[in-house]
């Protein structure tokens, strides 16, 4: 089968974002460029991973002796994105992510793929929805410059943080119904 990508240069849009209730939501990476509207959801590990990782990326690229590149160390104001997600119609739910950067256009390069179904747990119910179909793969393939990679860190590190705060005592996040945890022995 072949493998639809859909595939976003210079997008105009792409931004992490969630729909629902800390504790119970859905994570979204949003890509947009003109028309053209893709969402996939991902977990948030994985989005708090992607802006870890483009940070990592870019203060590498600063240290380079002779970098041609303009990486700006901050977040440029004028790309800092915080409205709300658009019309969330969900392509597919991420699997496998790859990071790298692109010195021919000074970009950062995301990939994403499906979640393989070899991923999922046979005996679960959530399953159901994995079908035998005739259906193309997918990927998602976006790049995006400097100062765009910055601010989408720092908006996906903000939504990350925006979830239910963590219990200083044994990490785990604390529901808004309570919490109870057992204080490891020293």
């Amino acid at each position: 089968m072949p493998t639809r990508v859909h595939e976003f240069v210079w997008p105009d849009r792409v931004v992490i974002g969630t729909i629902g209730v800390p504790g119970a939501r859905t994570f979204y990476l949003q890509v947009r460029a003109g028309k053209a509207l893709v969402s996939i959801a991902l977990e948030k590990q994985q989005s708090t991973l992607l802006a870890e990782k483009i940070d990592e990326i870019l203060d590498q690229l600063i240290t380079v002796d002779g970098n041609p590149f303009s990486i700006p160390t901050g977040t440029p104001l004028e790309l800092v994105d915080n409205e709300p997600l658009e019309a969330v119609q969900e392509q597919f739910r991420t699997g496998t992510m790859s990071l790298g950067w692109d010195p021919t256009t000074a970009q950062i390069v995301i990939e994403a793929h499906p979640l393989a179904e070899e991923d999922l747990d046979p005996d679960a119910d959530d399953n159901a929805f994995l079908e035998d179909t005739d259906d193309d793969s997918e990927m998602l393939r976006v790049s995006m410059p400097v100062g765009t990679a910055r601010a989408f860190a720092m908006r996906t590190r903000e939504v990350v943080g925006a979830g239910r705060p963590t219990c200083p005592l044994c990490g785990y996040p604390v529901d808004a119904d309570g919490h109870s945890c057992t204080i490891p022995e020293s």
